[in-house]
């Protein structure tokens, strides 16, 4: 009873320095607890805790360092008696009697090797015994044993020598694993390979002797260290930071989407890149996602793209169907007028500058049509879109000091990659919303945190007008039954009806049953093409990181075709085909119902400084157009609705334009001086 109260005085008095053993990096693992990607521990060195160790692996391990490990106390007096009684014989060190408990507490406190040293090694090795048991001093050494280089720890000599975990290693492979740390320079296979084997093979021998493992022709030693994993670089630096980090990644997935994106990013312009987001629709879990061009630093390539605030041009143009669609001021049949209207002071036009005139929502919606967007954006209210999808967990980001207005029908806020993919889950869905998550729900963290407020924004909106899968799935490819918890934003009919509007055939692809919107910001500076099956949803952004423009880029004609490869890479999971309409479409709904030739600007008595050009600009009518001031033609593009016009001077001028078929519409201004 003393000396039990002396251990425990003395244990607590002198604790062992444990500071290496939690001194160690961060693993980050797949859905399945594959290493996705590894970061080193403070120094520099890869370190990382052992876990309970693989039962083949401490068997040899215990046969080739200590026999009498599973007895002794952690301290070996056969060993000690053996190892002194050689010493006198010869005069130097034959085999030094150290028991895995000694080496332990070596690896913890580092010392010369002198007779001190030993006998402080023999008693924190009793210590650590009494502290952590046999398997705790197990998980000690194959923590920080040396396995040459920056290496220490059985995890990570496995995946730097053989780019395999510890638990899947081969006899030989286990073999070479416990011989190196007897001298880890010395036997490093990729600098002294004959010497390595040499051990190894000895070590192979005793665990045949020892019954662990039959006699086979061992394979070379390795001979070179194997690339240790760092998968989606950017998005792993914002992780926690612990020793070991849950994802909802799927690795096979994740190392083919990089691959496709380094494909493509070989093709694209000078400073452009590109990013991907892959989720699980129903569960809102990310499977892959692809964040920028690592190392590129043209692409700005040290940026998380996915979670980068850019304009998303027509992408969110099925929300404002949705949101009409649900309060009844339009369904998919219903007919709206695509023609030339004015919204106050805002005359939007449509990308080709034409017009379609009556047509369904449902084909306006597929056309990605402006007009139509933003009439029904009109009724909708924009303050209530913005509250609506902010609801959802995407708040979109306005310019400073505007409020939510119709431009927001055509790209005029900004959204990231993460929350468009989100949004576009609800349509896949049954219109919850909530945000994509990242972290397995045993990991540090919940989910992904939305953009902050004050997040820069590199997006300028002052101005916005096949083959097999890899994915590791289950044959199932329905929705999961678990899915996250969040608000339902829209009802389940509305974005049912606008997801049927979606679904069509993928140009140039054999896919079928996939929903899919694309979406092109001013002057082309960002290229979207979102998209979904019954399983999946895909986001995929092409821009530079900088906000410059693209000149001539589209989503359709950059994104949505990486849009296709991506879900190449995904099992199929088709969406029905859309339900036929059984209804006669309703009649025209829209407040831009007629198609007259009139001028949109200058308005009628408008006063204009004479210090620069003007546009002309005119709505409605048959083009060609021609556009007169006093009179006299203007030079200008007759297939245009607009013209520059350059005041002569100071003075009064009617202004007048005239279509194919005779119609005129005409304004008086006055032209004043600068002062």
């Amino acid at each position: 009873m003393v000396l039990a109260l002396l251990g425990i005085a003395l244990d607590r008095i002198f604790p062992p320095d444990l500071a290496r053993l939690a001194a160690v990096g961060t693993e980050v693992q797949d859905r399945a607890g594959r290493p996705l990607s590894l970061l080193p521990a403070p120094g520099g060195v890869w370190r990382f805790p052992a876990g309970a160790p693989p039962e083949p692996l401490a068997d040899l391990l215990i046969a080739v360092e200590d026999r009498r490990f599973r007895w002794h106390p952690g301290v070996d007096p056969i060993a000690l008696v053996r190892a002194t009684g050689q010493l006198l014989r010869s005069g130097r060190v034959v085999s030094g009697g150290s028991t895995l408990a000694m080496q332990a507490a070596r690896l913890l406190e580092p010392r010369p090797r002198t007779v001190r040293s030993k006998l402080i090694e023999m008693a924190r090795a009793l210590q650590l015994e009494a502290r952590f048991g046999r398997a705790g001093v197990l998980r000690i050494w194959l923590t920080l044993a040396p396995f040459g280089g920056n290496l220490e720890g059985i995890r990570a000599g496995a995946l730097a020598w053989f780019g395999t975990p510890p638990e899947a290693l081969e006899p030989a492979q286990r073999a070479l694993l416990v011989a190196i740390p007897r001298r880890p320079e010395a036997l490093r296979p990729d600098r002294h390979p004959a010497a390595a084997r040499r051990v190894r093979d000895r070590v192979l021998a005793v665990g045949v002797a020892a019954g662990l493992f039959d006699a086979t022709p061992p394979p070379p030693v390795p001979t070179a260290r194997v690339a240790l994993p760092r998968h989606a670089p950017q998005v792993v630096a914002a992780l926690p930071r612990a020793p070991l980090v849950h994802t909802t990644l799927d690795l096979p997935l994740q190392v083919a989407l990089e691959r496709l994106a380094a494909d493509r990013l070989q093709v694209l312009p000078d400073r452009v890149s590109l990013a991907i987001v892959v989720a699980d629709a129903g569960s809102r879990e990310i499977r892959a996602l692809f964040a920028g061009a690592w190392r590129d630093r043209r692409r700005a390539g040290a940026l998380d793209l996915t979670q980068a605030v850019r304009s998303p041009g027509s992408a969110l143009k099925p929300f404002i169907y949705a949101m009409a669609f649900a309060d009844g001021s339009a369904a998919p049949d219903t007919v709206l007028a695509d023609l030339p209207h004015r919204f106050g002071a805002y005359a939007p036009e449509n990308f080709d500058r034409g017009f379609a005139g009556a047509i369904t929502a449902g084909e306006a919606l597929r056309r990605s049509l402006n007009l139509p967007a933003v009439a029904l954006l009109d009724r909708v209210g924009p303050l209530r879109f913005a509250a609506t999808l902010a609801a959802a967990g995407a708040p979109l980001h306005m310019p400073r000091g505007a409020d939510p207005s119709l431009p927001l029908a055509l790209g005029g806020a900004g959204i990231t990659l993460r929350q468009a993919t989100a949004l576009y889950a609800a349509l896949a869905t049954d219109g919850s919303g909530g945000m994509l998550r990242l972290l397995a729900e045993d990991a540090p963290g919940v989910v992904d945190a939305p953009a902050a407020a004050d997040a820069p924004a590199v997006v300028d909106v002052s101005r916005a007008q096949g083959p097999p899968s890899v994915v590791d799935e289950s044959p199932n490819p329905s929705p999961p039954s678990n899915p996250p918890a969040g608000p339902r934003f829209l009802p389940a009919a509305a974005a049912a009806e606008v997801a049927d509007v979606l679904t069509r055939p993928l140009p140039d692809f054999v896919h079928r049953g996939l929903a899919w919107k694309t979406g092109t910001s001013w002057g082309g500076r960002d290229a979207w093409a979102l998209g979904f099956d019954r399983r999946h949803v895909v986001g995929v952004w092409i821009g530079r990181p900088d906000g410059t423009p693209m000149p001539a880029a589209t989503g359709t004609a950059l994104a949505l075709p990486l849009l296709g490869r991506v879900f190449d890479l995904l099992p199929a999971a088709p969406r029905a085909s859309p339900r036929p309409m059984d209804r006669p479409p309703r009649p025209v709904s829209s407040a831009a119902s007629t198609d007259a030739l009139r001028l949109l600007f200058p308005p009628p008595n408008a006063v204009l400084s004479a210090d620069g050009p003007v546009t002309v600009r005119a709505m409605g009518g048959r083009r060609p157009l021609t556009f007169l001031v006093d009179g006299a033609p203007l030079s200008a593009d007759r297939i245009r609705r607009e013209a520059a016009w350059l005041p002569p001077g100071p003075g009064f001028y009617r202004l007048t334009v005239l279509d194919s078929e005779g119609a005129a519409a005409r304004v008086n201004v006055q032209v004043r001086a600068e002062h």
